[in-house]
């Protein structure tokens, strides 16, 4: 539109008005008064606080709730047509007047009532009120400009009513529901204000007109269809009531676990609707047809069905909230995502237009030229061709996201074959066949895979599955042949693949998620083949599949602020529950775990920043889990004041690789000494909390035998008796295991005390000679103990040795050089003491970058998941000459 409202004389504004939407014209010519009226009304949006004073006007409800939507509509349209009302303004306006009018409705609805039979009461003599739900469009806050308005009606309690003529709360409520159907539905010379929608009720049509909250609850456990939930996903309640039905609502439409069979019933709800729409000739409807309206919000809510109830953020009625929630989350990817928002808010232009021109609720396109000339022009096209060519691109667009997500997967024709040998258990078993179809798919070791195929399929495990279980394993199998026929090592990927179906199994949404989304099933084959620890951990915790269906991203450095503020949300939901709050704990772990393992294997993570990142993450669990765990004791939430855990040995070091357990020791403030019983119940109980072994794992091993005197030790030591222990009685391996050290988690003022400490302590001078015999004659200690090891950190020149030279280092210089007391990593460090001229710079550096290279195969071994580190005579054999260089440099040896 040319100008602003300021710039363009109103009289251009409202011929464009009258040209672009017959209804309005009509309603002008009728009531010539309402151009003037226009001419003021029209300068801001209309809101519900104007709605609202204008319904005071008038005495008679039903030409009061009449005149307000007909003086709504003509400034909405006038508005909107001209420019003036973007899209949201459109939206949020028309539910406004839903808003408003039912309530006004319900209220002289209930009045009139009253009249007749008396107020409504519960058995405790409490007032109720009619509670109206809104649905669809209404409910997301997301009306259209010629819709209906799709209700429920609902009361809180059973009881009767006090007047003369008493009834049954039941009946009062189906009278007041009565009269506000009249008084928004039935049509007089005004129009009518809503068209009314009642299907959506407990048992449709066939049910009763209301229904009490207690009779809602048993319909959903016990009758509600799985389309119900999907209906209701959109609830919103307009009148009282809204903690009581909410609390109803939310856990029918939206379930604890990742609800990916519901996207079975999703795809049947979506195909009777399309089919019937084929039907009634409806192909060429941007609300129905193929690429419409519909298909976009099925494509939102499928997400939010599936994932809401874990996800907090997607559980809005709003198709438009939703949609920008998925992208935020990465659940959609932003390009498709973004063209789906784009195709949204056209098409709900687009829709509006259909509908100012008679004031109909349709979404059928133009048939006549004439028609279609006004839409293109409402449109701000030069004609409908131009329009239907951007229109056929945001359909195409819909299509496409709509298919990626409801289609079947279709396997290929040598997968095809693969099942039609394993699913039928009446052939004999024909492992020679079934090899060589494999090998036709591009396994290398057909045979064996052959053998483990039937072996498990013939197996009394795969027979006790139940019916539908069994089909869906069926599927997966030749999925896994074509997944694992696309990675190096075909055959290894389908065993450990088929290791991942046996161990789901009995879990139906997670084997729903991999025949639905077959690039989740492709991104796990990409991953196990490369790590037999992802493949063993997606087995324990196979919630992790959920995460695969995150949009593949470049790996960013985590926010690990915004992720304390999600984890707080999750445990404050959990409050109370103490099994729930260890789960959310080890699925929050878990979830960045696999997060790092997959930018590990996609080398977009080093060694040393994987590390960093295991280490932030043990530090923020540590925090949330003594958080936690005080709660649980009685104490306020938010930390516990005077109470530190400090982290030693690689979570001290920030090299925590994959299975690191923690060394950690418990502090407290000397001005809490009164609470040291509660303070050592409550490290017991983090300590409890980490270590248990729950159906989702265990959160971390503790070691926790380097607090002072050791096991023999208190479980917590106070800051002056921890002082009094490193001055005066500790041995000289403590004093090594302290240059590794670190505040983690608790309180920060406590936690830099300790760090002030530990820096005393390191900077106390000692004597050289004798402390260098204490660390030589450790280390010939554990040589002894571990002669014929052939582990990469036992052998000489190993990791221990390159550990124990570090710490000698920082002992010995670090009294006169200040920054070897700053970092704990072997990396840095080496690099600083040959910076300094402690060590010659060539040896540093060589040992320095030897300890990377000793650390990558530590972790390329965790990845294979080896419980030991092996090391043949000739491997990494300059590596650990270096080391072995820097430790005759060191101890002069």
């Amino acid at each position: 539109m040319p100008g602003s409202i300021a710039e363009r004389p109103f009289s251009a504004d409202i011929d464009r008005t009258r040209r672009l939407s017959r209804y309005c014209d009509r309603l002008l010519t009728a009531q010539p008064a309402l151009a003037g009226e226009l001419a003021d009304f029209a300068k801001q949006p209309f809101t519900a606080e104007a709605m609202r004073e204008r319904l005071a006007l008038e005495a008679d409800p039903a030409i009061a709730l009449r005149q307000l939507r007909q003086r709504v509509m003509l400034t909405l349209a006038h508005r909107d047509l001209n420019g003036l009302a973007p899209l949201d303004e459109v939206l949020a306006t028309m539910t406004a007047l839903a808003d408003v009018t039912i309530a006004f409705a319900a209220g002289h609805a209930h009045g009139a009532t009253a009249s007749v039979h008396g107020e409504p009461l519960d058995a405790n003599g409490q007032a109720q009120t009619l509670i109206v739900a809104g649905l669809g469009k209404l409910g997301g806050g997301e009306l259209n400009v010629s819709s209906d308005v799709d209700l429920v009606f609902l009361y809180g309690e059973d009881g009767d009513t006090n007047g003369a003529r008493p009834v049954s709360n039941h009946e009062f409520f189906a009278a007041t529901g009565k009269r506000l159907i009249a008084l928004l539905a039935e049509i007089t010379d005004l129009g009518q204000v809503f068209r009314v929608d009642m299907r959506l009720r407990p048992y449709g049509d066939s049910g009763p007109l209301v229904a009490s909250l207690t009779s809602l609850e048993t319909y959903f456990v016990s009758q509600a269809r799985p389309w119900e939930r999907y209906a209701w996903l959109k609830a919103r309640t307009l009148t009282g009531g809204a903690e009581a039905l909410s609390a109803l609502v939310r856990p029918f439409v939206y379930r604890r676990y990742l609800d990916y069979g519901m996207l079975e019933s999703l795809r049947e709800l979506h195909g009777r609707i399309s089919e019937a729409a084929t039907q009634r000739g409806k192909s060429n409807d941007i609300k129905v047809g193929s690429g419409g309206i519909r298909e976009i919000e099925f494509a939102v809510q499928l997400f939010q069905m599936v994932r809401g109830g874990r996800e907090r953020s997607l559980q809005t009625p709003s198709t438009r909230e939703a949609l920008a929630k998925l992208i935020e989350l990465g659940l959609m990817d932003a390009p498709r995502g973004a063209a789906l928002g784009e195709a949204y808010a056209f098409l709900r232009k687009l829709e509006h237009r259909l509908q100012y021109h008679e004031d109909k609720q349709t979404q059928a396109l133009p048939a006549t030229d004439e028609h279609r000339a006004t839409i293109a022009e409402s449109m701000d096209f030069p004609d409908y061709d131009a329009l239907a060519v951007v229109l056929d691109r945001h359909r195409a667009n819909v299509q496409e996201a709509f298919g990626a997500l409801f289609e079947r997967p279709v396997a290929s024709g040598t997968a095809t074959s693969v099942a039609a040998r394993l699913n039928d258990p009446q052939a004999a078993p024909d492992a020679d066949g079934l090899a060589e179809d494999l090998g036709r798919a591009g396994i290398d070791r057909p045979m064996e895979l052959s053998a483990r195929l039937l072996e498990f399929t013939r197996s009394r495990r795969y027979r006790g599955l139940s019916a539908a279980s069994r089909t869906r394993v069926d599927a997966l199998l030749p999925m896994i042949v074509d997944a694992a026929a696309r990675e190096s090592t075909p055959s290894t990927t389908a065993i450990r693949l088929l290791e991942l179906i046996e161990a789901i199994d009995r879990r139906e949404a997670y084997l729903a998620l991999l025949v639905e989304y077959p690039q989740v099933l492709a991104r796990a084959a990409h991953l196990v083949a490369r790590s037999r620890w992802a493949s063993r951990l997606l087995a324990r915790h196979p919630i992790l599949l959920d995460e695969l269906t995150r949009t593949a991203a470049s790996f960013t450095a985590t926010d690990w602020a915004a992720e304390r503020t999600w984890l707080d949300r999750e445990l404050a939901d959990a409050a109370g529950d103490i099994e729930r709050i260890l789960d959310v704990l080890r699925h929050f772990k878990q979830r960045h775990v696999l997060r790092f393992t997959i930018a590990d294997i996609e080398r977009e993570l080093p060694v040393m920043a994987l590390s960093d990142e295991l280490s932030a993450l043990a530090d923020l669990v540590l925090d949330a889990t003594l958080a936690e765990a005080a709660a649980s004791l009685g104490l306020p939430r938010g930390g516990v004041p005077g109470f530190a855990v400090i982290g030693y040995g690689k979570l001290g070091g920030k090299e925590l690789g994959y299975g690191s357990d923690l060394d950690i020791v418990f502090l407290y403030d000397e001005a809490r000494a009164d609470d040291s019983e509660k303070l050592t119940r409550i490290a017991q109980r983090v300590n409890l909390w980490l270590t248990t072994l729950t159906s989702a794992g265990v959160l971390y091993e503790v070691d926790l035998r380097l607090r002072p005197d050791g096991a023999k030790g208190l479980f917590v030591s106070s800051m002056p008796a921890f002082r009094d222990y490193q001055f005066h009685r500790a041995w000289t391996w403590e004093h090594q295991a302290l240059t590794r050290t670190r505040f983690c988690a608790g309180d920060r003022g406590l936690g830099a005390r300790f760090e002030a400490l530990r820096d005393e302590v390191l900077a106390k001078p000692r004597e050289r000679a004798k402390l260098f015999t204490d660390i030589v004659a450790m280390r010939t200690r554990m040589q002894d103990e571990n002669r014929n090891s052939r582990e990469l950190k036992h052998v000489p020149g190993g990791i221990i040795d390159l550990e124990f030279a570090v710490q000698a280092l920082v002992l010995a210089h670090g009294p006169e050089h200040p920054k070897l007391r700053l970092d704990r990593g072997n990396h840095q460090l080496l690099r600083w003491a040959g910076e300094l001229d402690i060590l010659d710079s060539r040896i540093a550096y060589a040992a320095a970058d030897a300890y990377l290279a000793l650390r990558r195969k530590t972790h390329e071994a965790a990845l294979n998941d080896e419980e030991k580190v092996i090391v043949q005579e000739d491997e990494l054999k300059s590596e650990r000459e270096a080391v072995r260089a820097l430790w005759a440099q060191v101890f002069k040896d």
